[in-house]
């Protein structure tokens, strides 16, 4: 429930943006269960818009749209185990997706849009990441013309199936209809997934009308053309093959996603196991974890706890704090991260996900937790964590210690039980981060010297000393110094340029090698950003700017 304190701050809510949904309120999207398959229906409300000023015509979207589709995504995930395959489809006729609305693009602020395509290439990278760890496979049934977003909706679903109906056709034109890039991964899947000849690429990204029929499927834009008569029964046997392959289990009850329970006040997110609060004057949210109060022996008290275990809560609460801190508080540059708890319950807890990896509903709470820190990665903020006695960095909770920039640990002792941090098996490899590293390699460029000294302490408690030889923290400071030197960091912080930070943490983040994620993320806050952002698009002559007002673009014909 969204409680609010004073008039004050419900004013300030009104403009702000809430990831909570469910499908009793939903306005684009249709879900519809047979089985192993699952049908999810786009139909876009043309006046429902999350903000005024334009109308989602021919299935166009905002970041509304996609705010459903990530619910969407998750009700399947969790409530609904015996899904295999999901068919993504359209409910208008011969239209599939028009792509973002243009209206509200060039509405929006530069913040907005980069916002936006984050949020909604972090739902395309979670349909891919369900369909490499879980089982769940995904159809694209393109019924109509595939345009742009749409496009890249389609690009990110393991099959694309395009009615052959002489007029549908799949086509990317941000570049000459808008002066701007797909910004949600588009040229990079089209190359690094559909493996489309770089030629035949070029020319598919500059026509406006894009390619179609048996055109499409020799150039591997998609992987089928169907008659319109045979459609239906050539997507349902398509899906119905690749549902064979999986996994998921045919008989399990699935858990019900309860609503994520918040209280908001002016400088304040709270939950029952995250906490935000938030220092204006200083430019700093903190944020404490905590961890698990009990924690159930057994699968079967797993599944009976639900959305209420701890693991999941916690991960749905941190999501949805990240969420709302990155769209919502775009002054907030600095995140500190600290938490609270017993190591013993974080570590019992790990051990639970470990042991029952292979049940359905623990192989999908891993998956919440991989996608949520994940989020962390991408974000554009200064990551700080703060270890100090009474934290319980160990295991899962490490992993938001060393997703951060910094880490600082108080090495105190005179302390009755001092900080303390610990490693376990679900650090090696099992929340990867987009460029498919876990953090401790990526940590420490995959030399195995280091890696092996870090996992012989499995089952040990790590000092501040320690941590700090084994290279796991940044700095051990001692009691007398704490104060000031976190002081002096997070002042100096604060006083640097947002913009070169930014490009600063993402380029010190991930090290050596390359994914698909990594170059859709790297292009989205270097290329998309500044083409976004340059007079030939967002200007007053710019093709974004004049779109639908029947202009002809004023461009610099400069090549910068």
């Amino acid at each position: 429930m969204n409680q609010v304190a004073n008039p004050a701050v419900e004013q300030a809510a009104a403009s702000r943006v809430d990831f909570r949904t469910d499908p009793s309120q939903y306005k684009h999207w249709k879900l519809d269960f047979d089985g192993e398959i699952a049908t999810l229906t786009m139909d876009v409300a043309e006046d429902g818009g999350l903000r005024p000023g334009y109308k989602l015509k021919l299935n166009s979207y905002d970041l509304g749209v996609d705010i459903e589709l990530h619910d969407a995504l998750q009700r399947i995930r969790f409530e609904h185990p015996e899904v295999r395959t999901v068919v993504v489809t359209s409910g208008k006729d011969r239209i599939f997706c028009s792509g973002a609305n243009i209206f509200m693009l060039g509405l929006s602020s530069h913040s907005w849009k980069v916002n936006f395509c984050k949020f909604t290439n972090e739902t395309r990278n979670g349909i891919e990441d369900s369909s490499r760890h879980s089982g769940l496979k995904f159809v694209a049934a393109l019924n109509g013309a595939c345009a742009g977003g749409g496009y890249e909706l389609a690009l990110a679903c393991d099959e694309i199936l395009l009615v052959d109906d002489r007029s549908s056709a799949v086509s990317l034109p941000e570049v000459p209809l808008l002066g701007v890039l797909p910004g949600t991964g588009g040229l990079t899947r089209v190359t690094d997934k559909r493996k489309v000849r770089h030629d035949r690429a070029d020319i598919f990204c500059t026509l406006v009308e894009g390619v179609r029929g048996q055109r499409a499927k020799d150039w591997r834009l998609v992987d089928d053309v169907i008659k319109p008569a045979q459609f239906a029964e050539g997507v349902r046997q398509r899906a119905a093959e690749l549902a064979a392959k999986s996994d998921r289990p045919a008989d399990a009850k699935g858990i019900e996603l309860t609503p994520v329970e918040r209280t908001d006040g002016a400088d304040s997110l709270s939950y029952k196991y995250v906490d935000v609060q938030i220092d204006r004057q200083k430019r700093i949210a903190n944020l404490v974890v905590r961890g698990p109060e009990n924690v159930p022996a057994d699968v079967d008290a797993i599944v009976a706890a639900g959305a209420t275990w701890w693991p999941l809560q916690m991960a749905r609460e941190l999501d949805d704090a990240i969420l709302q801190l990155r769209t919502n508080e775009l002054d907030i540059g600095t995140w500190v991260f600290r938490t609270q708890g017993d190591i013993a319950k974080v570590l019992e807890a790990d051990a639970t996900l470990e042991q029952f990896a292979d049940h359905w509903f623990v192989r999908e709470t891993r998956g919440m937790l991989r996608r949520t820190l994940a989020r962390l990665d991408v974000s554009s903020r200064s990551l700080f964590a703060l270890i100090e006695p009474g934290s319980c960095f160990a295991g899962t909770l490490l992993e938001l210690a060393l997703a951060c920039d910094r880490s600082y640990m108080l090495d105190d002792p005179d302390a009755e039980n001092g900080a303390e941090i610990a490693v376990n098996a679900l650090n090696f490899g099992v929340y990867p981060m987009v460029s498919n590293q876990y953090r401790i390699q990526r940590r420490f460029y995959d030399e195995e010297p280091a890696i092996s000294a870090v996992k012989a302490t499995i089952g040990k408690r790590i000092s501040p000393q320690e941590a700090e030889e084994l290279g796991l923290i940044t700095y051990a400071l001692d009691s007398l110094d704490w104060d000031d030197e976190i002081r002096l960091a997070l002042e100096e912080r604060s006083a640097l340029s947002p913009d070169s930070l930014t490009g600063l943490e993402a380029n010190l983040r991930f090290g050596p090698g390359e994914t698909m994620e990594t170059r859709i993320f790297g292009r989205l806050s270097a290329w998309q950003n500044w083409i976004f952002y340059r007079p030939n698009a967002s200007g007053e002559k710019g093709a974004l700017s004049l779109y639908g007002k029947g202009e002809k673009a004023n461009f610099d014909w400069n090549r910068v």
